[in-house]
């Protein structure tokens, strides 16, 4: 059995959308998605451990990675219009049933997906994702109170984090000592180096500034877990600084059969802590 990765591209509406590939068709199909300040590349080993036995697509989002960047002025960065890409791209492929991956802005991404399209939907796997309020902890109160009352002070302070820095931390934040050496430097040096092109600092904060729409978004999330009731696995590393690992839980209140793991990781929980990971996707989906 094959485990090669194939890196692909397809136009959907005019915008080279790059995605990684592997596994056979035939197989039950993943779908991918990244979050900040990543790209598909974060799904790498997972692909490769995954491919034996799961059809595995995983994209980069428009102004990420290696898809294009085309100017703001020209697409419309919202999770909104991101997510009706993603959707389009599954269209283009030909990949009509799948589990959905939500990972941090994979997940209001990806969820919008489930949302306006369920009969896509076989299962949804959410790590270190938001759907309720408790994971937004006050490490955010900076960034909502800038949101809802903006000025150029407040604007650079909150946009600290989209810094070579910046995406470091998106890394390494929260973990103790012991786990840093499980974080592959050249994700987070990868990320910078696609960020720094020019005008895309600007796009991410514009996107970030979005983020309040999803948090406007989750009861609509909410309700479709009531309503259609997917089979859930919640995946979170216990030291996420962004996220609260209070949410985890949460989803068993419109998900009362989700399976729930807190693991001793953090945000990027496939870096600090992939066998475990690996094992309860592979029980998980059986």
């Amino acid at each position: 059995m094959s485990r090669q990765i194939f890196n692909r591209s397809v136009k959907v509406d005019g915008i080279d959308i790059f995605y990684r590939e592997a596994g056979d068709k035939k197989h039950p199909s993943i779908l991918l998605l990244h979050g900040f300040p990543s790209s598909s590349v974060m799904f790498k080993n997972l692909m490769v451990a995954l491919s034996d036995r799961f059809h595995l697509v995983a994209p980069d989002y428009p102004g990420f990675g290696f898809s294009g960047f085309p100017d703001k002025d020209l697409f419309e960065y919202s999770f909104s219009n991101i997510s009706a890409y993603i959707n389009k791209l599954t269209d283009e492929i030909n990949l009509k049933s799948f589990t959905i991956y939500l990972h941090d802005y994979g997940c209001p991404i990806g969820l919008r997906l489930c949302v306006n399209h369920p009969e896509k939907i076989a299962r949804i796997i959410v790590q270190n994702g938001n759907a309720y309020d408790e994971g937004i902890g006050p490490q955010w109160d900076e960034t909502i109170d800038y949101w809802q009352n903006p000025t150029p002070e407040k604007k650079a302070k909150v946009s600290a984090f989209l810094s070579e820095e910046g995406v470091k931390m998106q890394y390494t934040a929260g973990l103790p000592e012991e786990l840093l050496p499980r974080v592959s430097p050249e994700l987070w040096q990868l990320d910078w180096d696609c960020m720094k092109r020019p005008g895309n600092i600007d796009m991410q904060f514009d996107l970030n500034c979005d983020f309040e729409n999803n948090i406007k978004m989750f009861p609509v999330f909410q309700e479709y877990f009531r309503t259609h009731q997917p089979p859930a696995l919640i995946i979170w590393g216990k030291y996420d600084a962004f996220f609260s690992v209070k949410e985890a839980h949460c989803y068993k209140r419109d998900l009362p059969g989700a399976q729930v793991h807190i693991v001793d990781g953090g945000h990027m929980a496939l870096e600090t802590n992939f066998d475990e990971v690996l094992k309860l996707i592979i029980k998980f989906l059986g």
